[in-house]
């Protein structure tokens, strides 16, 4: 009847299945991972982005109330 080599195919499809929902899920936490990784990055360079604008500011102001003051009539 047998020749001694049983496959079982039940079996194999659950460890095919079982495998691919494993690849599946580390795909997930790779991108979530990812994720958290450049909101943590993005996070002090926003922060940068928002000083350095205000240091700007701060200096487009002083130049121009230098330049006011050198242009204004003395009294």
């Amino acid at each position: 009847m047998s020749n001694g080599t049983n496959i079982d195919v039940s079996g194999a499809i659950n460890t095919l299945t079982e495998t691919a929902g494993k690849l599946f899920q580390m795909q997930v936490d790779v991108a979530n991972n990812t994720l958290k990784a450049l909101a943590e990055v993005a996070e002090p360079l926003g922060k940068a982005a928002t000083d350095l604008v205000g240091s700007f500011a701060g200096m487009a102001t002083q130049v121009l109330e230098n330049v006011s003051s050198a242009v204004a009539p003395k009294k």
